[in-house]
């Protein structure tokens, strides 16, 4: 892996790598960026377990992870032996996830979207970058129309006796109409530059529906199984278009996005509509969990910070991590067995739905970057690495 490339993972992960990427776009040519990663497969190799890989999700018995260059590799045997799948793109993939044994959807930079319909053997590209600029564009076109349409009937409307209320609301609307066109202006520069911004997190309900969330507020939703994407963003309250770095259901239903500036959203009728959650922390999350208990969830982020709410997000209490290192990913069982990863080697333990926490360091020092609790004793993780086993965790 090149220092370019670890520099980019890495500070995405403490929340400035999307920065670096645009920095480092701007310096080259947008079509040399953009067209090749998206054209040329992924390549075969031997090392691929041991590079960099950053999710890992289960089809149904097989686990599957994915990372760097496009990698995705499936394992029929609880993580021993693995087989690399044909993947049609060799960008930096960071999140996979199956709702069932046979679909699953990865995602990953340049906008990238792959689906599996066969446990993660094989994959096809549903979705890029470049789709994403033209759907940001054509929704950010409409916005305008429905803005500038509403704003001259009501102007045509006015008279000099017109309410205090009358211009307060057509005052809204010029407010409204002015960060439409400046959103539109944002998205058709960034199509200037091509699929540059990454996907960083992606959940399906089921074979069908599903949401994909990334950079600079990127968010979409599919019904028909990723055949066809909608813009979502205009869905929640993020004008300052923060990154969407998690998304995730917890026990009892509950849909939780959480990303930069301590932005936190739920949905409790399975994406339909959301809610902006008061935050307990202004710094970045970059994963978010349940605990195994219903409506409990637990959000992991910068310098060891972790908060959990036992009342679907409606209060917080911080929990104290015994790190002060980045917490990247985590998994919870329903029996209360939370394992939760991070830089420097950081894995944290817990068997009483996160109350509290147990610390180990791995030798290595080497970042962690998810973790998929095999069963009671066993914990598969990813990272700087690749993917390696831990056994008894349930000593622990």
């Amino acid at each position: 892996m090149s220092s370019a490339t670890t520099a980019k993972f890495w500070l995405r992960k403490a929340g400035l790598g999307v920065s670096l990427a645009t920095a480092l776009a701007s310096a080259m040519p947008a079509a040399a960026i953009a067209a090749e990663p998206l054209t040329k497969p992924a390549i075969q190799s031997d090392l691929v377990t041991s590079t960099l890989l950053i999710d890992v999700s289960s089809a149904g018995d097989r686990l599957v992870a994915v990372g760097q260059r496009g990698h995705i590799i499936y394992s029929d045997d609880g993580g021993k032996t693995w087989e690399q799948a044909d993947v049609p793109v060799n960008v930096l993939l960071t999140a996979v996830h199956f709702p069932d044994a046979e679909n699953g959807w990865a995602v990953g930079h340049s906008g990238i979207i792959l689906h599996s319909s066969d446990s993660g053997r094989t994959w096809t590209k549903q979705f890029d970058g470049d789709d994403a600029n033209e759907l940001v564009i054509t929704e950010s076109k409409s916005i305008i129309e429905e803005l500038e349409a509403a704003l001259a009937a009501q102007e045509d409307g006015a008279d000099a006796d017109a309410s205090a209320e009358d211009a307060g609301s057509m005052s809204e609307l010029e407010i409204q109409l002015e960060d439409a066109q400046y959103n539109l202006e944002d998205a058709q520069e960034d199509a200037k530059l091509g699929p540059t911004k990454p996907l960083l997190d992606v959940w399906f309900q089921n074979s069908q529906r599903g949401f994909a969330v990334g950079s600079y507020g990127f968010f979409f939703k599919t019904e028909d199984g990723g055949e066809t994407w909608q813009n979502y963003s205009g869905n929640i309250d993020n004008l300052d278009r923060f990154h969407l770095n998690a998304i995730n259901q917890v026990a009892g239903g509950t849909i939780y996005i959480a990303g930069e500036g301590g932005i936190v959203f739920r949905s409790v009728d399975a994406g339909d509509t959301w809610q902006t959650m008061e935050s307990p922390y202004d710094g970045s999350f970059f994963a978010v969990t349940g605990t195994g208990n219903v409506n409990e969830v637990l959000l992991l982020g910068l310098r060891g910070n972790m908060f959990l709410s036992t009342d679907n997000g409606e209060s917080w209490d911080e929990v104290n991590s015994q790190t002060d290192a980045t917490l990247t990913g985590g998994m919870a069982q329903s029996s209360g067995r939370i394992v939760v990863v991070g830089n420097s080697g950081v894995m944290l333990f817990s068997s009483d739905h996160g109350r509290t926490f147990r610390a180990r360091i791995r030798d290595d020092r080497l970042s962690l970057t998810s973790a998929w609790i095999v069963n009671e004793d066993k914990v598969l993780i990813t990272g700087e690495s690749g993917v390696s086993i831990m056994n008894g965790i349930s000593k622990i």
